[in-house]
């Protein structure tokens, strides 16, 4: 019995040693994957393809609020990035809001409420909100995103994407 107590303590003991230093990297991998989404919508404005896709790891996959159903890989989902910027003139902005970021040592994820608005090639000004989730690993030290998930809500009844709706 003493010796099942003495296992329990020692794991329990392990469990929060790991639980406090997962805790103390939180900040600062939060900071560092806050600077990458900087980063992405610096890029994104200025339409810098290497740039944006410089966040993705090239196994990432994609679920983008247009076909396919899945983007597989860095370089599926750079034409998917290269179609959507060329249709718009000049920078494209990003906002975020409500922007939620949970990072463990090694793994994170971020959700959020994203504005993308600009001016397309046809003169007319658009603007969209749309929901993101993204996962994260750190490779080789550097916060890299795994997968996207972009959506907009649907009108069940009509099958609509509603496209209208701001937080």
């Amino acid at each position: 019995m003493k010796k099942l107590v003495a296992l329990i303590a020692i794991a329990l003991g392990c469990g929060l040693l790991v639980w406090t230093s997962d805790a103390r990297a939180t900040d600062n991998d939060e900071a560092q994957i806050r600077d990458v989404l900087n980063r992405w919508a610096k890029a994104f404005r200025a339409h810098d393809l290497d740039g944006i896709m410089s966040m993705y790891d090239p196994g990432v996959v994609a679920y983008d609020i247009v076909p396919p159903l899945q983007y597989v890989g860095a370089t599926a989902y750079r034409k998917d990035y290269q179609q959507f910027l060329d249709q718009y003139n000049g920078p494209i902005d990003v906002e975020f809001r409500e922007l939620h970021i949970v990072a463990g040592n090694r793994v994170a994820f971020v959700t959020a409420l994203e504005r993308m608005s600009g001016t397309l090639k046809n003169g007319q000004k658009s603007e969209i909100w749309v929901r993101i989730t993204a996962g994260f690993r750190k490779i080789k030290g550097k916060w890299l995103d795994v997968h996207d998930h972009i959506s907009v809500p649907v009108d069940l009844e009509t099958g609509k994407a509603v496209l209208d709706l701001k937080p």
